[in-house]
């Protein structure tokens, strides 16, 4: 009879309300039409690098000098004659032709948004390939209108941009100039 008792009270209680999540949450969930773009600080956007430079540095120096100095003497039976010439020159030259390219693509953290709307990026990504490190580092100024459907920009697109691109290892080591260049180089004769 306890047990009736029982389940009489439990059936003839109230029901307290059931609370469930909603699957559905705005701030993660776009229309099928939209794509999400980075908005707020701490979203998240895909840069896309692509720079590509070319400088060439060409030198060329000439220089000659020569002296003459003659004279003859002659007299009765006396003839004399005398010749001194001085003589010297230099021709040098050299030459420097560098071509860089950077093909990457970067996730880039928004670290503030300006009072007119535009975002201040920065980010890093750290690479070690066949004994190889590599840093690529961005950080600049983009405007929301610049920003693709798929949340990617182009690196060309971004204001007061700073990347950094350095390579550290037998390959970054071996395409440096030697101690002799770099003497050269130095003096101005490089």
């Amino acid at each position: 009879m306890r047990v009736l008792l029982t389940l009489l009270a439990a059936i003839a209680l109230p029901a307290g309300a059931a609370h469930a999540d909603d699957l559905y949450k705005r701030s993660n969930w776009s229309a099928m039409s939209a794509d999400r773009r980075a908005t707020a600080v701490g979203d998240l956007l895909t840069v896309v690098v692509y720079e590509n430079a070319e400088s060439t540095n060409t030198t060329k120096t000439d220089s000659k000098r020569s002296t003459q100095v003659g004279g003859s003497v002659s007299g009765g039976k006396l003839s004399e004659s005398g010749s001194l010439q001085f003589g010297g020159g230099y021709s040098g030259g050299g030459a420097v032709t560098r071509s860089d390219k950077l093909v990457a693509q970067i996730t880039v953290t928004v670290r503030s948004v300006l009072p007119n709307g535009d975002l201040m990026v920065s980010g890093q990504q750290t690479m070690k390939l066949n004994g190889e490190n590599t840093l690529i580092g961005i950080e600049g100024r983009i405007r929301p209108e610049d920003i693709e459907a798929d949340n990617r920009i182009l690196s060309s697109r971004i204001a007061d941009a700073k990347i950094i691109y350095d390579g550290k290892g037998f390959v970054a080591r071996s395409a440096k100039p030697g101690l002799v260049a770099r003497v050269f180089r130095f003096l101005g004769l490089g």
